[in-house]
């Protein structure tokens, strides 16, 4: 990967984020604090756009000067629609059907340039099946509204972004990762607290499709489960937030703070600390994993699943889950 690219794609990136701030402003596209809002001030919203077109421009850019696997590129892609109707839902809301139908026609396009899911890589273990591609779509999709939920105090999910990508390079050289991250790095500058302006769901939503592709083309190597546990700290939270609020009989569809980086904001814990804690546990991922070898991976995985399940335990000691 060309480090003339990535510094260009960085400050591409910070321009053109600074460029939508003013031009957010100047038309009062503003987030305005509701009952769910961790802020307190109307703040601009949208940068997350300044994400996706440098993203795609370097995306492009590669692939006309090297050999990036076309089905992967294509599939890319398919996160386009969800890209103009997350903008477009930021700027004007749309209805939940509206939004779940564009990404599920992505999420089917998605699969279809990746030729389909045969074999999900556990490392020891290998699972195979036709039906493998419903959980495929069931991924794009959850992957997709998840990140948009995660994405709820300052610099939370830009420093996830910018931890998966880098982390995904060292480990098993995705250039693509790489750029996604740098590309988040440019936009951090100005959502780190006291943000300035926030990504809105045409950053949050693509940049969970994105990563549920590179996760899917990755399914039938060892990579699969590294991209998993990379991104373990947003899906492990998001899925069991919706596991405990069904338990409660609420209504999944209604805004809450329940989430457990929510519920530490909620205790006393500033932005920075929340966030600067989940870059903590993430490079002590990283660690674990560059360490091990891929043949454990598995078994690392559960260890994983029972330390994070444990933390939540520790959050909850701090601020119920009610």
């Amino acid at each position: 990967m060309s480090l003339v690219l990535l510094v260009l794609l960085f400050f591409s990136a910070a321009l053109l984020t600074l460029s939508i701030r003013h031009y957010a402003n100047h038309k009062e596209f503003l987030d305005h604090p509701n009952d769910r809002s961790s802020h307190h001030t109307p703040t601009p919203k949208g940068g997350g756009l300044a994400i996706m077109v440098t993203f795609y421009s370097a995306l492009t850019y590669i692939y006309v000067q090297t050999t990036i696997d076309s089905s992967l590129f294509y599939a890319l892609l398919s996160a386009l629609p969800v890209v103009v109707v997350s903008l477009v839902d930021d700027l004007y809301p749309l209805s939940a059907k509206i939004r779940f139908g564009v990404q599920l026609l992505s999420a089917l396009f998605a699969i279809y340039f990746l030729g389909g899911i045969d074999t999900l890589n556990l490392s020891t273990l290998s699972i195979s099946g036709v039906w493998i591609n419903v959980i495929a779509l069931l991924t794009i999709i959850w992957m997709t509204n998840l990140y948009n939920f995660l994405d709820g105090i300052d610099g939370y999910a830009g420093a996830e972004a910018i931890f998966v990508g880098v982390s995904a390079y060292i480990l098993f050289g995705s250039d693509i990762a790489l750029l996604i991250g740098t590309a988040t790095a440019g936009f951090l500058l100005f959502n780190w607290h006291k943000a300035s302006i926030f990504m809105g769901d045409v950053g949050s939503a693509p940049l969970g499709f994105i990563f549920a592709v590179l996760i899917l083309h990755d399914a039938g190597t060892l990579n699969f489960l590294a991209w998993l546990m990379l991104l373990s700290l947003f899906w492990f939270d998001a899925t069991l937030t919706l596991i405990r609020r069904a338990r409660q009989k609420e209504k999944l569809s209604q805004a809450h703070k329940k989430h457990a980086y929510q519920r530490l904001n909620q205790v006393g814990f500033s932005h920075d600390k929340v966030t600067l804690s989940s870059i903590a546990i993430n490079l002590m991922i990283f660690i674990a994993l560059y360490f091990t070898p891929q043949t454990y991976y598995l078994y690392l995985f559960f260890v994983l699943l029972v330390l994070l399940y444990l933390l939540t335990k520790v959050i909850d000691s701090k601020k119920a889950f009610d």
